[in-house]
């Protein structure tokens, strides 16, 4: 796929590449288990982050179908004695005691960027051991306080509740929800601000833990950007279009949402219609550098090679390793499936 061949490119040449080992190491240990029996005797399990001192946040839906959950690492287990929880936020702080783990560090969500180099570390599929996956930022949409993270960055069934860290290994959001379809899955996590509420809610001994989540809400009442994730995932364009138009209409200063407009005018061979959907991307957020990609492609479909190199041009102004991955990303169509 076109869209997959573009993401391994920018992430190949992020502008993020330098890490911190340490930290990112000591973030890997800040990361745990949360399990339970569920009624029916099975297992109920998904991941958590040590964020205090015996204290671990995770998503609330791991929590609904058990009444013992606890902490685990290895064969250490730690009861999980009481719950601060905001189900609509899908945010749950569990206090055990004894357990010896070290806090991870707490990042914000307020100074990420788009394309920032980023890691989630979780137990997906409930594997014993953490698995870390390395992505980059693709979307942050604004809410109270901090920002929803969209990352490439993947986890799967177990890693709810999971952390997304910086390269500098400090905590900025929680793994919390995906799509999925034949264009591959949509990653969101929750902004790490949203702890700073948590901590205030009082603490209960009640569980298994009840109410919906706000990824949980109808269609028609979900943000844009949520609203568009699904059909993308699905490549499912003139759904995507008929979102997209809309969310131009009500957020009409939103790079992502005329990014998305362009992508499914693109995607249906409306060619005129994506170049000046991405040209509004780009004028809005002269970083794009997925739109700026998107629309040189759009370019090059439509003959104007003089919009192919002016392109170049900004490219090279953001980041001059870009220009190689864009004339690559041009040549595509050479070698790989659209």
């Amino acid at each position: 796929m076109k869209h997959l061949f573009l993401a391994c490119l920018l992430l190949g040449t992020s502008v993020a590449n330098a890490y911190n080992q340490q930290a990112l190491m000591e973030a890997y240990f800040g990361v745990v288990m949360i399990r339970g029996y569920n009624l029916d005797g099975g297992m109920a399990y998904g991941s958590g982050v040590v964020v205090a001192d015996n204290s671990v946040v995770t998503n609330c839906h791991v929590l609904r179908a058990t009444k013992q959950p606890w902490v685990s690492r290895g064969e250490d287990s730690y009861p999980i004695t009481s719950v601060r929880a905001d189900a609509w936020h899908d945010l749950c702080l569990v206090t055990t005691h004894n357990m010896p783990f070290k806090p991870v560090l707490r990042g914000n969500s307020h100074d990420l960027v788009r394309g920032q180099e980023i890691t989630a570390i979780g137990h997906s599929n409930g594997v014993p051991a953490p698995i870390t996956s390395v992505g980059e930022i693709q979307g942050l949409y604004p809410t109270q306080p901090g920002n929803m993270i969209r990352s490439s960055a993947k986890f799967l069934m177990g890693a709810s509740g999971s952390g997304l860290f910086d390269m500098e290994g400090r905590l900025v959001g929680i793994n919390t929800f995906k799509t999925a379809g034949n264009g591959g899955s949509i990653h969101f996590a929750l902004p790490v601000e949203w702890l700073d509420t948590l901590e205030k809610i009082p603490a209960t001994t009640e569980f298994p833990v009840h109410g919906k989540a706000l990824w949980e809400e109808d269609e028609d009442k979900k943000p844009f950007y949520m609203r568009a994730a699904v059909p993308e995932s699905r490549q499912d364009w003139a759904a995507l279009h008929k979102v997209s138009s809309l969310w131009t209409q009500q957020e009409p200063t939103s790079a992502d949402a005329w990014f998305s407009l362009g992508l499914a005018n693109l995607s249906l061979k409306q060619f005129a219609l994506a170049a000046s959907a991405f040209d509004q991307a780009v004028s809005l957020d002269k970083q794009f550098v997925e739109a700026w990609f998107r629309r040189g492609e759009v370019a090059q479909q439509l003959g104007d090679q003089q919009t192919v190199h002016q392109i170049e041009t900004q490219l090279q102004q953001i980041d001059p390793l870009l220009v190689s991955v864009y004339q690559a990303y041009l040549g595509c169509e050479q070698h790989c499936q659209k």
